[in-house]
């Protein structure tokens, strides 16, 4: 390990030389600067709920896209620079020539090109959010916000007057003392913002602190370090223009894997959307217990004729996938679903009980309760079979990473809240992507002639 991290401290140095890096940085800040005028299409209104209303919905989907695109190009540029590179340059060979395991140097390389990725990504992401701080310009009488444009510019501005200074008087590498200064500035100078208001009176750091919309970000962060061990699997067999490609064919088979696979690994056919759900006994809310009932009430009338003793399953995903309740292949005599004890044998399933038009009522029943992972909700999909899975599609599904799980901004843009368990799903899924394509990266690197 001692060995990874002093290949990684070097590794970020040289990273963060890479001119590439300080240029994406000021393009990506640029860009978030035009999106504020050019965002303007009245996508709804400043009383709409959710953190991101209005116009600056549209500002935070090209910002963030902006950004993921961004972040894509500058993993790709950077691995090369520090690996492909090196060993077409016989630079490396110096360096498994001692007793340094292979595995150890991948390892460093990715430490040290994720921290400056990370380090760049960080300062993209705050220029977004103080682009969604000051807000689109949707007319001409819109005013300016003053603590966004001189606390923002003026930490780049601060910045590049360090890089230049040192560089003229030491000699210091000028994009790597930008990034270095900028990340600091940056930050310090977002927290300024958001302790002031448009008109430079104080305010609490809560007041414009956009919480979701940090995690959706968060979330971007996790997808472009995926993409930085992608970046660096190729780039030990191939050159830069090749691992460009490779990196660039990964994300859009990334963003595509939902329609291209997704869509036919899970199949199921809805027959309804819930609109309310609660319990028939208060002190018996979970309907994991044998016996306990539910009053489902749909948005609108069922595809087909609900009738009682029919099985109910349901879930988030219109095409079946992770239901809630589980399901049965054997369903029990509609006789005795009303009974409070049911006989030895009987199979366990969640059944339709009652049926009036819009309104059901639902019963976990049989000798052992069907297992449920939680009640039924709001905008839950009703389903009446299991859902097929063709195993193929699935299981190139679940190895292909898939960025649409990393992108929340519609969730946003919808005001649906994200709750912090599903964020540590998303970081849970990226890092075994991550271990997963360093695995692969150590595979390709031992083999490899470096000398």
């Amino acid at each position: 390990m001692l060995s990874s991290l002093t290949i990684a401290r070097n590794t970020l140095t040289e990273s963060l030389r890479q001119p590439v890096v300080f240029l994406l940085v000021i393009i990506s800040g640029i860009l978030q600067i035009l999106s504020v005028w050019w965002s303007a299409f009245s996508m709804g209104y400043r009383s709409d709920p959710g953190e991101i209303t209005s116009d600056d919905k549209l500002l935070f989907d090209i910002g963030l896209s902006t950004i993921f695109v961004c972040g894509m190009l500058l993993t790709a540029f950077i691995s090369t620079a520090v690996l492909s590179r090196e060993i077409e340059n016989k630079t490396l060979l110096t360096m498994v020539s001692k007793p340094i395991p292979r595995a150890a140097v991948v390892l460093g390389k990715f430490l040290g090109v994720a921290v400056a990725v990370l380090m760049a990504v960080t300062v993209m992401l705050i220029f977004l959010m103080l682009a969604l701080r000051h807000g689109v310009m949707s007319t001409a009488a819109d005013s300016l916000d003053g603590p966004v444009l001189i606390l923002g510019l003026g930490s780049v501005a601060l910045s590049l007057f360090l890089a230049t200074a040192t560089n003229f008087l030491y000699g210091w590498s000028f994009p790597q003392t930008t990034m270095l200064a900028l990340v600091p500035l940056s930050l310090v100078a977002y927290l300024a913002v958001l302790g002031l208001s448009p008109k430079w009176e104080p305010q609490p750091l809560s007041t414009d602190f956009l919480p979701q919309v940090t995690m959706a970000c968060g979330a971007i962060a996790v997808a472009i370090l995926v993409m930085t061990s992608i970046a660096i699997a190729a780039s030990t067999r191939l050159g830069q223009v090749m691992t460009i490609v490779v990196c660039t064919g990964a994300f859009v088979l990334g963003l595509m894997s939902n329609y291209f696979f997704g869509r036919t690994a899970f199949t199921n056919q809805p027959v309804a959307v819930i609109f309310h759900a609660e319990p028939v006994d208060p002190f018996k809310p979970t309907l994991e217990g044998q016996g306990e009932s539910y009053h489902i009430t749909l948005i609108t009338p069922a595809d087909v004729e609900l009738e009682p003793g029919m099985q109910f399953l349901y879930g988030p995903a219109a095409n079946g996938l992770g239901l809630a309740s589980s399901p049965s292949d054997t369903l029990p005599d509609s006789s005795i679903i009303h009974d409070d004890l049911f006989p030895s044998g009987t199979p366990s399933a969640i059944v339709i009980t009652e049926v009036d038009d819009l309104l059901l009522t639902i019963r976990n029943v049989g000798s052992t309760p069907a297992k449920v992972r939680r009640p039924p909700e709001h905008n839950d999909f009703v389903f009446l079979e299991p859902t097929n899975v063709q195993p193929v599609q699935s299981v190139l599904w679940a190895i292909t990473p898939n960025m649409q799980f990393f992108w929340l901004v519609d969730a946003i843009s919808q005001a649906r809240d994200i709750p912090f368990s599903h964020l540590r799903l998303v970081i849970v899924y990226g890092v075994l992507q991550i271990l997963t394509f360093l695995g692969i990266a150590v595979a390709l690197f031992e083999t490899r002639d470096v000398g």
